[in-house]
């Protein structure tokens, strides 16, 4: 929200106070209040229709320091809140300085008031003349802070938001909607940012907060909530990478997906009509032409129509839904269904909801209702501990007949005026928390029943912490190349926000793509971490395009499955450290200036280099980082640093290989969950000089370790752990490992 008028005026009808000295602080054993004057202070009558601003230090974690910003302090506690997960520190603690670890939080006691973080011997950024403000308007108050951007400083992150990357001159407003891709509204908003300066900032407010990015002050980034009292967490580096590891420790890290949850999904699409017929007809299809498929998913018409949810299949579509998923799953399928929070007047749970208290009511304490999406439909209050267990064992009966994931669909509309929560959350920070309730309630029937490991959503809606309930999909995109851009954009953006997993709709949501389209996105889809077919007025099975799109689903299909290895040594590194599987050129290269905008291509796990081709012609231009580089698809070495143009057919994408990678390829392309250590072949890639650590997973973490040694000409490669077979690749020749063997030598030529 913005309150200034140009750089000097405020707008009209808006007051400001800002600190204008510091005045008096009160340093605790692991805390530093400090009291800030309004106006300076020049004798005992100037202390007299002088407000006080109310700065609090302390830390969640080494490297954090959490400021709260307060001006009236006798307000009730307002829920939900965040869950922040901190670890014991032992800050350094005097009256003007606060330091957590690495980071110290300094306060200015000259003229001029000041609030400035520092590590690594230099000022990260801070909060100087006018930064912070506590406003009184004709919408009530606020607290903004506006921290410093530094010449050449940009800022990513904010959740899935599909315009450009880096944040710079956007306003951006943390309010979950429903706006397609195509927008500037997210269904997954996230108020945290990282900056290429070495430190990230996390607002502690589930409801609206408001960004002006470089915008509203260009040199500064501004935060705003509504009410007396803002606190933000400021996280050191100093890598990006280091940042979401120390984000992701305090907010939660992403589950392990299982692994057939990496193969390919398809599904029935939004509004097709469709049967059982019509869904073997797909899936005997899809075999015959030997396109491998994971998981087949029902969307919304798999219930009867005016009845979502109900959660009871549409038997005059589905006669005999619990023998229909016994043969899908008796050919090797996983079953997702479509559920959305939404009880419509007509479902049979719309009467049992209300007559229990299990939906959301108005301050009249009548069911909130609408005619938006379904009629009369109400919205289940997730707040309330017996709608929680009422909505889960409708799931849970589900799950017990064969259905092994849902789709959790909506989430983002969610009323704020006039209604009441079970427990007495305040609307306005419940509006975006709601997903995160909804979410976990899904998850955990999965986890509960399916076991640790097993669980996995497709989720639309998130705020702080959904990274925990994988997977996320972009929301609804167009047939394109230009949707296919934004979507990229928005999961490089959410992947910044601290989550490790992401999917899209293949080929887009709205419309028909033009089979040019589809065989680009293809490419795209089998290469992020997640993979689905979806539409909406019409399937997506690949032979309704042309039969070179089944040829390119194909071949990209194996693909992604050989690259098992290392795709999910990649998703357990996103679990185990926060890092994401698919990340950021600015991630992955921080001291590369080159990479701060690049939006059209990514890092695919640490080694793997992606540039989705965004034209039926194939041109493509990206920027490849310094060193020898491989094409993994040909063997082609590009030299970097610097731009590369090439044209490219439909069977054939930029995917490059970094300098002295070793890509554990596995033996099977039928399907994404095998063990991948048994005929895992080694492919090496410009062998640098010293020692690489390979793990190759095994099943129930039975992982076996490849360790690659060079040493002037002679590469060595030895073994710890079971491998059943194995082989070496260098350039094109393959080297045979007796599975006895533990180690080989290889002499470069």
């Amino acid at each position: 929200m913005k309150f200034t008028d140009g750089y000097w005026r405020k707008r009209d009808g808006y007051q400001v106070l800002h600190p204008a000295q510091f005045q008096d602080s009160a340093p605790g054993p692991d805390s530093l209040t400090v009291y800030a004057a309004t106006r300076k202070v020049l004798d005992r009558g100037d202390t007299l229709d002088a407000p006080l601003i109310t700065i609090g230090l302390e830390s969640p974690a080494p490297d954090v320091i959490r400021v709260t910003l307060e001006h009236f302090q006798g307000g009730r506690p307002r829920t939900p809140s965040f869950a922040i997960t901190g670890e014991p520190v032992e800050p350094g603690v005097s009256a003007t300085s606060f330091t957590s670890g690495a980071l110290t939080a300094q306060i200015r006691t000259g003229d001029e008031w000041g609030l400035d973080f520092l590590a690594d011997g230099r000022r990260l950024t801070g909060s100087g003349w006018k930064g912070t403000g506590i406003v009184t308007g004709p919408d009530g108050a606020f607290v903004h802070e506006q921290l410093d951007l530094g010449v050449g400083e940009v800022v990513y992150g904010l959740g899935e938001r599909f315009g450009p990357l880096v944040k710079n001159g956007q306003s951006i407003d943390i309010w979950n909607e429903d706006g397609g891709t195509s927008s500037e509204q997210s269904y997954k908003n996230v108020p945290f940012y990282f900056t290429n300066g070495g430190y990230g900032v996390l607002v502690d407010h589930p409801g609206k907060v408001s960004f002006e990015v470089a915008s509203e002050m260009v040199t500064r980034t501004q935060f705003s909530v509504a009410g007396q009292a803002l606190s933000y967490l400021v996280i050191y580096g100093p890598t990006p990478a280091d940042v979401l590891r120390k984000y992701t420790a305090l907010t939660g890290r992403a589950a392990l997906p299982p692994a057939w949850s990496f193969g390919l999904w398809l599904t029935t699409s939004f509004t097709t009509s469709y049967d059982e017929e019509t869904v073997n007809s797909f899936i005997d299809g899809m075999a015959e032409r030997d396109l491998p498929l994971s998981v087949f998913h029902f969307d919304t018409f798999w219930m009867r129509e005016f009845n979502w949810c109900d959660f009871e299949w549409d038997t005059r579509i589905f006669p005999d839904p619990v023998g229909m998923l016994k043969r899908l799953a008796d050919k090797g399928l996983k079953v997702c269904l479509w559920i959305n929070p939404y009880i419509a007047q007509r479902s049979p749970l719309f009467a049992e909801g209300k007559a229990n208290g299990y939906l959301v009511t108005t301050e009249a304490g009548d069911v909130w209702q609408w005619d938006r999406w379904q009629a009369g439909m109400a919205l289940v209050d997730f707040t309330n501990p017996a709608a929680r267990e009422w909505y889960a064992s409708k799931l849970r009966a589900l799950v017990e007949m064969g259905v092994d994931a849902f789709k959790s669909d909506f989430g983002e509309r969610i009323p704020v005026d006039g209604i009441v929560w079970h427990d007495g959350s305040d609307p306005e920070r419940m509006h975006n928390y709601y997903t995160q309730l909804y979410n976990q309630v899904v998850f955990d029937v999965l986890k509960q029943a399916r076991g640790e490991g097993e669980a996995v959503l497709f989720a639309r809606s998130a705020t702080v912490g959904g990274q925990m309930f994988p997977v996320h999909w972009g929301g609804d995109n167009t047939g394109n190349f230009a949707s296919m851009a934004e979507s990229l954009r928005g999961g490089l953006s959410l992947m910044s926000s601290g989550f490790g997993f992401w999917s899209h709709d293949i080929g887009g949501f709205e419309g028909l793509p033009d089979p040019a389209v589809f065989k680009r996105w293809v490419a795209f889809g089998l290469l992020s971490s997640h993979s689905r077919l979806h539409g909406s007025k019409s399937y997506r099975v690949p032979w309704n395009f042309d039969d070179e799109a089944v040829d390119v689903l194909r071949s990209f299909t194996h693909l992604k499955y050989r690259l098992m290895p290392y795709l999910y040594g990649a998703s357990r590194e996103a679990h185990l450290t926060g890092l994401p599987v698919m990340r950021s050129m600015a991630i992955g290269f921080p001291g590369d200036p080159a990479v701060a905008y690049l939006d059209r291509q990514y890092l695919l796990g640490g080694d793997l280099l992606v540039a989705p081709v965004f034209s039926a012609a194939g041109d493509v231009q990206y920027y490849v980082p310094a060193g020898s580089w491989t094409h993994y698809l040909t063997g082609e070495v590009v030299q970097g640093p610097g731009w590369v143009r090439e044209t490219h057919g439909f069977d054939s994408v930029p995917l490059l290989v970094r300098p002295g990678a070793v890509i554990p390829v596995g033996a099977r392309q039928d399907r994404p969950d095998y063990d991948y250590r048994d005929g895992v072949t080694l492919r090496l890639f410009s062998p640098a000089e010293g020692r690489t650590a390979v793990v190759v997973p095994g099943p129930s973490g039975a992982d076996t370790v490849f360790t690659v040694v060079r040493d002037g000409d002679e590469v060595r490669i030895g073994r710890s752990g079971e491998a059943l077979r194995w082989s070496v690749q260098l350039g094109d020749a393959v080297t045979e490992v007796a599975a006895d063997q533990d180690s080989c030598t290889l002499t470069l030529g």
